[in-house]
């Protein structure tokens, strides 16, 4: 699996080129290799600030932007890693509240490259010792440091002891890693995803998750157990809910906070897991005020976002064009609950052909007025008939979105869906970068 890359800076160009050549080897389900390449850089995994760590299927990035955002809104000085970019690699990398320059990352990617030799790594374990090494050299308070894929053999995870760990809403999603047979696992999918996030609990770390179905709550209460970690889950040991504000309420009390600036009913669920975070460490006091300001500045783009004016939507005039970057079955549902209550939408859509085109077309049955075909630059995508199935409509393709855009020929607005790849393009096209 690798996920491509370019830059407008030569030196980081030809960093991101040796990247590109990185593939995980078959079968390799160890963090063996990465804790050698950290070795071999003096373990800067051991000499970063504190550090909060999330795992999650979907909702583990924007818990992270509320999580800095509200660490930032207190007054401290943050470094974060979220995955993918969506538009410049360097988003991958903010430090101390900036993304990472070309000057630095083009200098870190070299040194872990050149300290690789002949190991072999990943492109994930090179990025993941990059930030690393640029987390424990800068100064700051703390880390805000986001899994890629699950989370017990995540590059991650050679981290020894986080300040708090958090678990975001579990589903479906890379099932052809995270659900390889072992001996060992649960059986249930859902539970295997629980027990591959749970990997990130540390003895003596505290543990804070949503609720889940029973057979996942199961893996991660033994998890907690098994190694040691205090536990605290929403529904038994922290509460929220979402009427008008956020009412959260603990074991030290409750809170009323505002709701999100960003769309959507669940981001009130992440914005409650990262309160929940920051209420079960012990190293940072945060104000309600910092909080609730913090949850309302939060920006995470390509999640529900309606796009601002700019050369893309002028080729849309006169419609409201939203853009959401998910591709599993719980996005999907998030994106249909946001739309519920609103007009029938034009999608046009592009996914990688390792996904599954019903994720987003089923829960959006009846609630759409077309449907166009895009691909996902870059990346292997679905063709136009794999998404026939999966809707009453005809089903359009064209060669990118500025073409699906133009030949709209109804009233109504827009979404934009299916895969991060095809939102970064969006983003570009519209001169959105992400800053």
């Amino acid at each position: 699996m690798k996920d491509f890359a370019i830059s407008d800076d030569p030196a980081v160009q030809a960093q991101l080129d040796r990247l590109g050549t990185l593939s995980l080897p078959q079968g390799r389900l160890s963090l063996d290799p990465v804790r050698e390449l950290c070795a071999r850089l003096g373990n800067p995994q051991d000499a970063m600030p504190p550090v909060f760590h999330v795992a999650g299927t979907n909702g583990k990035g924007s818990t992270c932007a509320y999580l800095r955002a509200i660490l930032e809104t207190a007054g401290l000085t943050v470094h974060s890693a979220t995955k993918p970019h969506l538009v410049r690699y360097n988003e991958r990398i903010r430090v101390a509240g900036a993304l990472i320059s070309d000057a630095m990352l083009a200098e870190l990617l070299a040194e872990v490259l050149d300290a690789a030799g002949d190991m072999g790594p990943s492109f994930f374990e090179v990025t993941t010792v990059a930030t690393f090494l640029a987390f424990a050299r800068q100064p700051a308070d703390a880390c805000v440091i986001e899994t890629g894929l699950g989370g017990r053999f995540d590059a991650t995870n050679v981290m020894r002891a986080p300040l708090v760990c958090g678990i975001a809403t579990l589903g479906l999603d890379h099932e052809a890693f995270l659900l390889v047979p072992e001996d060992g696992v649960p059986a249930d999918p859902l539970a295997r995803i629980a027990f591959e996030k749970a990997g990130i609990a540390k003895r003596g770390v505290p543990l804070v998750t949503q609720g889940y179905p029973d057979a996942a709550a199961h893996e991660i209460k033994a998890a907690a157990e098994r190694i040691g970690a205090p536990l605290f889950m929403r529904g038994r040991d922290w509460f929220a809910e979402a009427e008008g504000s956020i009412h959260y309420r603990d074991g030290q009390g409750r809170l009323t906070l505002p709701l999100p600036a960003l769309a959507g009913l669940h981001q009130a669920d992440n914005a409650a897991l990262a309160v929940a975070m920051l209420r079960h460490q012990n190293a940072f006091r945060i104000s309600m005020d910092a909080a609730g300001k913090g949850i309302v500045d939060t920006r995470w783009p390509a999640r529900l976002q309606r796009l601002s004016h700019g050369p893309l939507t002028e080729v849309a005039p006169g419609r409201e064009i939203w853009l959401d970057g998910g591709h599993n079955p719980d996005a999907g549902q998030a994106i249909a609950r946001h739309f519920a209550d609103e007009p029938p939408l034009h999608l046009v859509m592009g996914m990688l052909s390792s996904k599954n085109p019903a994720a987003i077309l089923k829960p959006l049955a009846g609630k759409l007025l077309s449907v166009s075909i895009v691909p996902a630059p870059g990346h292997e995508a679905h063709a136009p008939e794999d998404f026939a199935p999966f809707t009453d409509l005809p089903v359009k393709s064209y060669p990118d979105v500025t073409t699906a855009l133009a030949a709209l020929d109804a009233p109504g607005d827009v979404l934009i869906a299916g895969s991060l790849y095809v939102a970064g393009e969006v983003l570009r096209l519209n001169g959105e970068i992400p800053d």
